[in-house]
């Protein structure tokens, strides 16, 4: 075979693994996947109570198939819903999102907002995910609907926890709550919101969009059992029997979906350290609709005693 040939010979099966594989990465950003997880804060002698988590649904107008999934979400009955946003993608978005959540509306629930809450997404160079944090964020374009869609969150029944402490009644327990916004916007307003948990509560849980480690590190110390996070997509470029190459945050890898402990070396009773549950999230910009190894989730978790 002459040189030429194999060059030739080389470049096509480059071409078709790309294409491939681009292919797949379609196909798993639309196979959408329910997670389930214990997670272990209740009192003793409490009977368990289901937590639906969603985050980063990324939601436009046309995306048929992503709106029929999460209506059969209400199937499940869970007993509380936990959004920690980057809901919308498009300024046309709203209807679709609340005709989407449906019954879940009506479900006690709690939420805070991300920077696609805020504003339309920005085509730019996916690569730019794999390099180092340059500061700069997508502020100048269209602002979203996102007081409109906090209004008709909160006229549902939900509570808004942005920079906000409150408590809720879900199924008889009492939750102290607390929340930030966007971290990665820097809109989160620590001093707001810090202070020691409400000993007195069944349920101590806090929110934040991004999981920066000053926000988790804050919520530890101030003795919150678990927080609930979103925004890494779970590095949604992934690689098989790898995992995560990025977070697009300060928040390691290794914890960019899933159920893990904060401060990552801690053990359970541990002061100042609490449970850290990172949803992957259910989307991806409207202009890089792929992901790898990381499919498109929303997590059910099961709170149970910690005995």
């Amino acid at each position: 075979m002459t040189p030429g040939r194999l060059l030739a010979r080389t470049l096509g099966a480059g071409v078709a693994l790309g294409a491939g594989v681009t292919a797949y990465a379609v196909w798993e950003a639309r196979a959408f996947t329910l997670r389930s997880v214990e997670l272990p804060v209740l009192p003793s002698g409490v009977q368990p109570l289901r937590v639906l988590h969603l985050s980063d649904l990324h939601l436009t107008a046309g995306q048929s198939r992503k709106r029929e999934w999460l209506r059969s979400l209400a199937d499940l009955e869970p007993d509380l819903v936990v959004n920690t946003g980057d809901n919308l993608s498009h300024l046309d978005a709203l209807p679709a999102l609340l005709d989407a959540l449906g019954p879940l509306l009506d479900v006690p629930g709690v939420f805070v907002l991300g920077s696609n809450d805020y504003f339309t997404p920005l085509l730019r160079n996916p690569l730019r995910y794999l390099l180092p944090d340059d500061g700069r964020r997508v502020t100048h374009t269209t602002k979203l609907p996102w007081r409109e869609m906090c209004d008709a969150f909160s006229a549902a029944g939900w509570t808004d926890l942005t920079n906000r402490r409150t408590s809720t009644t879900v199924r008889d327990l009492t939750f102290a709550w607390a929340g930030v916004d966007d971290p990665h916007l820097e809109y989160d307003d620590l001093d707001a919101i810090a202070g020691p948990a409400d000993a007195d509560a069944d349920v101590r849980a806090a929110l934040a969009h991004a999981p920066y480690l000053r926000v988790l590190d804050q919520f530890a110390a101030d003795g919150y059992d678990a927080v609930f996070a979103g925004h890494t997509h779970g590095g949604q470029i992934a690689l098989p029997l790898y995992g995560a190459l990025v977070t697009n945050c300060d928040l390691e890898p290794a914890r960019a979906r899933g159920l893990h402990r904060h401060p990552a070396d801690s053990r359970p009773g541990d002061p100042g350290t609490t449970w850290l549950h990172v949803s992957a999230g259910l989307g991806t910009s409207p202009y890089f609709p792929i992901r790898t190894a990381c499919r498109p989730e929303a997590t059910l978790l099961t709170l149970v005693p910690d005995e």
